[in-house]
């Protein structure tokens, strides 16, 4: 049985020594998108180091229609935060790319990460910061993140957790339900995750958490991503030579 009050109470704490070790008297600087990933690692970070040390990074790439969330989640935990609009610089990249190279919709979907990833170190090392990555293992398990884009930080408060189970932890901090609740949506392709997917989170969760999965179609599918996206999770491969 998941105990998500102890859990809370322990990734609190983990929080807390994980900043008395790597950086006494820094900030947590992490991205603000407005669903319940960042939401729920705001408020960790909230409850482990007080408000005054969070800072919130909104990002959007031009107009974002949904960015009414990002605003309720700082508002609601009192934080400081910026706001980045990182459309000229996603598209400075793109116009200056030689005209024979035909861009990918996967470079269109994932260069916006990785310059929200650039633009929170950015700040981050403008005002003493540390990054929180926001992923989960749901996400992570199917490779469902951009490298060194949403895939990246300092630490990882949620990297070992579930969507299902990190839903309990954010009822348990007081977020608003909306919040917690909002249908993820990678703010890349206007799809939601689990469209994008191909299951349920739920099914996913089930099947990390027990090994149980109904449909065996959606079970190759995940152990297939699962499969094909470990690189993202390991570090960079290096040539060792013998000297």
């Amino acid at each position: 049985m998941f105990n998500a009050e102890k859990v809370k109470n322990d990734c609190v704490q983990w929080i807390r020594d994980f900043f008395e070790k790597n950086g006494k008297g820094c900030n947590a600087v992490l991205g603000i998108s407005g669903g319940k990933d960042s939401s729920i690692v705001a408020a960790l970070c909230v409850e482990a180091l007080g408000k005054d040390r969070v800072i919130g990074v909104l990002m959007p790439q031009g107009d974002q229609h949904d960015i009414d969330k990002a605003y309720m989640l700082v508002n609601h935990l009192g934080i400081k935060h910026y706001l980045v609009n990182i459309k000229d610089a996603v598209d400075g990249i793109l116009n200056n790319i030689t005209s024979d190279l035909e861009i990918t919709s996967q470079t269109l979907q994932n260069l916006p990460a990785r310059i929200r990833m650039s633009t929170l170190y950015a700040i981050s090392q403008s005002c003493n910061g540390r990054v929180a990555n926001t992923c989960n293992l749901s996400e992570d398990w199917v490779g469902y993140s951009t490298r060194y884009g949403d895939s990246v930080g300092d630490f990882s408060p949620l990297s070992f957790l579930t969507v299902t189970e990190i839903k309990e932890i954010g009822y348990l901090l007081g977020l608003p339900r909306e919040l917690v609740d909002k249908v993820p949506i990678d703010g890349l392709c206007g799809k939601s995750d689990e469209e994008n997917l191909g299951f349920t989170y739920a099914e996913l969760d089930r099947y990390i958490r027990e090994g149980v999965i109904e449909d065996e179609a959606k079970k190759a599918l995940i152990d297939d991503k699962h499969a094909k996206n470990l690189f993202k999770l390991q570090l960079m491969p290096c040539f060792k030579p013998e000297l």
